[in-house]
């Protein structure tokens, strides 16, 4: 139930990811055609693609998260046996869920401090803005929540305990052989 939850987010962030970026170049597009051809502008264009950029890093760390398709260095981990890899897999879950409450305090000091605060041109509540931070602690907390919690009950295999997905120096991870793993480099 939570893994469908989870990759219903990552789907539907997808889409609002893709909606923001197509807003974001129209707006920008839109206004320096004005200003060029009309010497006009949309005053809350800057503003607003500025702000739905900030909402697409954040939605698109979550996507990248549930993917797990952020940038890993694995030199180290896919040399160490099972029991390495287990421990390193916890610790590095239990350091990213400490990193997601860290994330969590703040974007949630900085919403309510920017709570009566209003953008210069939009003049819409600045925590609109920071509560992106929030979204992002509390559903990228659940989804490492998760797959730690798959760790635990034994239902994550060993070819999943490293984080990324490939490889630089050809050393191959379990359950991927060594033939494989140097076409690809």
């Amino acid at each position: 139930m939570i893994a469908t939850f989870i990759q219903l987010i990552g789907r539907a962030f997808g889409v609002l990811m893709v909606a923001c970026l197509g807003l974001m170049v129209l707006m920008v597009f839109g206004n320096v055609v004005l200003r060029y051809g009309f010497n006009a502008s949309i005053t809350m264009s800057e503003e607003l693609s500025r702000w739905l950029f900030v909402w697409m890093t954040f939605l698109g760390a979550v996507v990248g998260l549930i993917q797990h398709a952020h940038l890993g260095t694995d030199a180290l981990v896919a040399r160490l046996p099972l029991l390495g890899k287990r421990v390193c897999f916890v610790v590095a879950h239990l350091l990213m869920l400490a990193m997601c409450g860290f994330m969590f305090s703040g974007a949630l000091a900085q919403t309510r401090i920017n709570l009566q605060s209003t953008s210069a041109v939009m003049e819409v509540s600045m925590a609109w803005l920071y509560a992106a931070g929030l979204v992002f602690a509390v559903l990228a907390a659940l989804v490492i929540a998760h797959e730690l919690w798959r760790f635990l009950s034994g239902q994550l295999g060993e070819s999943e305990l490293i984080g990324i997905t490939g490889s630089e120096d050809g050393v191959p991870h379990a359950g991927v052989d060594a033939g494989a793993a140097k076409e690809r480099t």
